[in-house]
């Protein structure tokens, strides 16, 4: 008798130690987290997603940094992500300003595809923003000219090559894509014309421009991800500020009259040692919030 209870209450005790070894690294992650206090996640979505789609990305924030208040944005899903991108930003901005009022310490965004630049657009017209890490997701920072799947569902009249024809008006001008869309060949057509990328960009007069510089430049972090296989942003360097010139042949960042110019602060940026470029290859467009090694490669450090 004395025996078995000798064994009963050893195998409890194995038990009781295991369940205090999985308890124990938890509470220490928990107490790890209040200590350091991680900063909250602001994620904004791209051209015809919703908040659903981030469940992965929300995963990885929370396995890698316990106790972050991660919030996706569920504004403009799906057919409405192609409303004007102006009206898009005032519409984020306004649900995004109480969480930053919120943060004493600041917030970070990550802001995917079609979300990254109307995440710009609220960084440079929110004077008193407290975003840390911007951290830029797959989207088309200088532009989009590509015959790609979104184009021939949204414009099946229409090629690359004549979508300006659309683009270019006051009509087109109310659709998100054409508020973008930069056509190397018709590169007049598109400064005099874009009423959102080409005023981001300051390539036309923006009364606004120093003050906007000066806005967006309150940021701790640039981080331009983005991948040779993404399929979707063309040319892929977009993703981090390159472009086509008018044979079609990519201009890095570094090259680009914005960056020379420093229009908006990328060169002060970089000088700072603030603007990082994360390049990936292997990931299509729509993986890149869901692909755990992008997450860890680009984001993980930036979100402390």
């Amino acid at each position: 008798m004395m025996k078995d209870s000798h064994s009963a209450f050893s195998r409890r005790r194995r038990r009781s130690s295991g369940a205090a070894g999985l308890l124990y690294p938890l509470l220490g992650a928990c107490l790890w987290a209040a200590v350091v206090g991680y900063k909250p996640v602001i994620i904004v979505h791209g051209l015809f997603d919703s908040s659903g789609e981030f469940i992965h990305l929300q995963r990885f924030i929370n396995v890698s940094h316990p106790g972050t208040n991660v919030t996706v944005i569920d504004l403009f899903d799906r057919s409405a992500s192609l409303q004007p991108m102006w009206k898009q930003v005032e519409g984020f901005k306004a649900a995004i300003y109480p969480i930053m009022q919120n943060a004493e310490d600041g917030v970070h965004f990550i802001c995917y595809s079609q979300g990254g630049l109307v995440c710009r657009g609220i960084l440079s017209t929110l004077s008193d923003h407290n975003v840390q890490s911007f951290i830029s997701l797959s989207s088309p920072q200088a532009g989009q000219y590509g015959d790609t799947d979104y184009l021939r569902y949204l414009f099946p009249q229409f090629v690359k090559s004549n979508l300006f024809h659309l683009c270019y008006t006051s009509v087109g001008q109310r659709i998100s894509i054409c508020n973008y869309w930069n056509d190397p060949h018709h590169r007049d057509l598109y400064v005099n014309s874009s009423d959102y990328l080409a005023l981001l960009n300051s390539e036309r007069p923006n009364p606004n421009s120093t003050e906007w510089k000066k806005n967006f430049l309150k940021i701790k972090k640039l981080v331009l991800v983005g991948g040779p296989d993404d399929g979707v942003i063309t040319p892929w360097q977009s993703s981090q500020f390159g472009f086509y010139d008018d044979n079609e042949t990519v201009v890095e960042m570094q090259h680009q009259d914005m960056y020379l110019r420093d229009v908006f602060g990328l060169k002060t940026l970089a000088a700072r040692g603030d603007l990082i470029i994360c390049s990936v290859p292997g990931v299509q467009h729509v993986y890149w919030h869901s692909n755990e090694t992008v997450f860890h490669t680009c984001m993980e450090k930036w979100l402390v």
